[in-house]
């Protein structure tokens, strides 16, 4: 389905992120993933080619809230592949600290993973896929991005911005030809989830009428749909990948 494309995949390393690069190179794209350190970007690289040493994979660890640094990597991989045809935005980070116990860099911390890193990467891959004809930008929600959480106020603040952005800039680059979307998983089984006691994951399949926590392949799935030609009318679209949490 991605037979001859070339994707970045932010936040690439583990979870949702890796089960995205996974699948991407399974359909034939080459894959550029960014993770936080070296080290746990050798660990991707080191499973996936052990799994298919003909995949076309490498990776990059820039700092996703340096502008600067997120353009020069941007750069060296439109200067190595002549495009850049999809982005994906999935480095992000999540907490619940209630209000009063929040500080004010914890809450920028948050703005600034969750908000700017989008803002930064988007801005120079834009510029190369108007260049080559459009592409496709697919940035990471969270199910929280429709109806808020109970505490943690940064986050859900951070994916509702996520959505704001995604349709705005659906609308803008369209003439460009370059789709824009977001996916919002729910419940999802990372190291997490997995990592809860059997009875906090039953308790919270209670709220999912498919009675599970989803698995990253699942959402992979969504992400490896709207980069494909498949979705070449789709954008502006928030896809929610939750069982129809009800929350």
């Amino acid at each position: 389905m991605l037979k001859g494309k070339v994707a970045i995949v932010t936040g690439g390393t583990r979870g949702i992120g890796y089960s995205i690069v996974k699948k991407y190179l399974e359909n034939g794209a080459k894959v550029i993933l960014f993770g936080s350190r070296q080290e746990t970007v050798d660990n991707a690289l080191k499973s996936l080619k052990e799994e298919n040493a003909e995949w076309e994979v490498e990776g990059m660890c820039p700092t996703l809230t340096d502008a600067a640094q997120v353009e020069e990597a941007v750069l060296k991989i439109k200067e190595k592949y002549g495009k850049i045809d999809i982005l994906v935005n999935n480095a992000g980070i999540s907490q619940s600290t209630p209000l009063y116990d929040y500080t004010p860099e914890e809450f920028d911390k948050v703005i600034d993973i969750n908000v700017k890193a989008l803002f930064y990467a988007i801005l120079p891959t834009a510029k190369i896929m108007k260049e080559n004809g459009g592409g496709s930008i697919i940035n990471t929600s969270s199910m929280v991005s429709l109806a808020g959480q109970a505490s943690g106020v940064g986050y859900p603040t951070s994916k509702f911005a996520v959505n704001g952005m995604t349709i705005s800039l659906a609308r803008e680059l369209g003439k460009d030809h370059i789709r824009v979307n977001a996916v919002a998983p729910g419940v999802t089984r990372t190291d997490m989830v997995a990592s809860l006691p059997d009875e906090v994951v039953n308790r919270i399949s209670m709220q999912i009428p498919i009675g599970r926590p989803g698995e990253p392949e699942e959402v992979a799935d969504a992400f490896l749909f709207l980069a494909s030609d498949m979705a070449s009318y789709i954008s502006g679209e928030i896809l929610s990948v939750d069982g129809a949490t009800w929350i």
